[in-house]
């Protein structure tokens, strides 16, 4: 696991913090606007690390940021049971380092058919929520690259927690197509490379069908042979040609034997490269007290893979294209 212990920063984060809008949903674009001037006036090893991963990444995936500042208990709204949040709800600690870290790697994001077009999402149980939602609890959230099957694919998602589960048992599993992809033999490589698979979408870019089937075509493996990049979904991924089924269930197999958990605590951001993991969440019980698991969700954009054509800002809004 690639961790930075960022506790010793914690004053400096906090003064970073104090410098952004109080209420950052009056004017979002403002907010981070502002959250990239922050950005520029990080700690050194933060910034590097962070300069570092958006070049680079890393073997396993993932960034994780631990020892943030983030608010005591006591000081901290009970987790919501609703979204999206309110628009005057002031800033919290772990919302703010979402928007400077963020900012430092690329452009936040939201997505016009989920979370209302929201660009900051709240994450938490929620009774009765969809197998596929991220407000699942109780069972397991299986593995998927985030919106693999929209042109607008986000480059990274990045997890910020305010409160972990009471018994701690959530971990987030990432799994990494540069530790998996030894462990594919080379035919299965060859066949899942540039090959687009049928795929089906999340319910809330389905436009109100209930089921409208693979409307979109999904690559495995795509970009450089010797470091491709990840599409992989277990729930939506559709082959239905027998080499692309058996293809896929080998790729599974690889990805689940590389898996690493992580168990996300108050302060910890973490940064998924959604072009190379999948990542997943496992179950865990609510126990609707108001002081739930509460994660904070941001999309980010960056210029790498074709994902922005010029002119964006932080805080745009996209509409669904689907892959093809």
């Amino acid at each position: 696991m690639t961790t930075l212990d960022c506790s010793a920063y914690s004053a400096h984060l906090l003064d970073l913090a104090a410098g952004l809008p109080r209420i950052p949903r009056e004017d979002l674009y403002g907010f981070l606007d502002a959250a990239h001037t922050a950005a520029l006036a990080l700690p050194e090893p933060l910034a590097r690390a962070l300069d570092d991963f958006d070049v680079d990444g890393t073997d396993d995936g993932h960034l994780l940021l631990r020892g943030l500042p983030v608010e005591e208990e006591r000081a901290l709204p009970r987790t919501p049971d609703s979204t999206p949040a309110p628009v005057d709800r002031p800033l919290l600690n772990q919302e703010a380092m979402l928007a400077i870290a963020g900012r430092r790697l690329g452009l936040h994001t939201g997505y016009r058919e989920l979370r209302s077009g929201t660009v900051y999402h709240d994450v938490y149980p929620s009774p009765g929520a969809h197998h596929l939602s991220s407000e699942t609890s109780e069972t397991l959230l299986e593995f998927h690259t985030e919106m693999a099957y929209h042109v607008r694919q986000p480059n990274y998602v990045m997890l910020a927690c305010s409160r972990a589960d009471h018994e701690r048992r959530a971990a987030t599993l990432v799994s990494s197509i540069r530790k998996a992809l030894p462990l594919l033999p080379d035919d299965i490589r060859d066949h899942l490379f540039e090959r687009p698979l049928p795929c089906c979408v999340d319910v809330a870019f389905r436009g109100g069908v209930e089921d409208p089937g693979a409307i979109a075509d999904v690559k495995a493996l795509s970009g450089d042979v010797q470091d491709p990049f990840l599409g992989y979904d277990r729930e939506l991924l559709a082959p239905q040609d027998p080499a692309d089924v058996e293809a896929v269930a080998v790729l599974s197999k690889a990805l689940h034997e590389v898996r690493e958990a992580v168990y996300l605590v108050p302060g910890d951001v973490l940064i998924v490269d959604n072009f190379r993991t999948t990542h997943a969440r496992t179950p865990f019980v609510p126990r609707w007290d108001g002081k739930d698991r509460w994660l904070h969700r941001v999309y980010i954009r960056t210029d790498r893979n074709g994902q922005l054509s010029g002119g964006e800002r932080a805080g745009d809004v996209v509409d669904f294209v689907p892959r093809h």
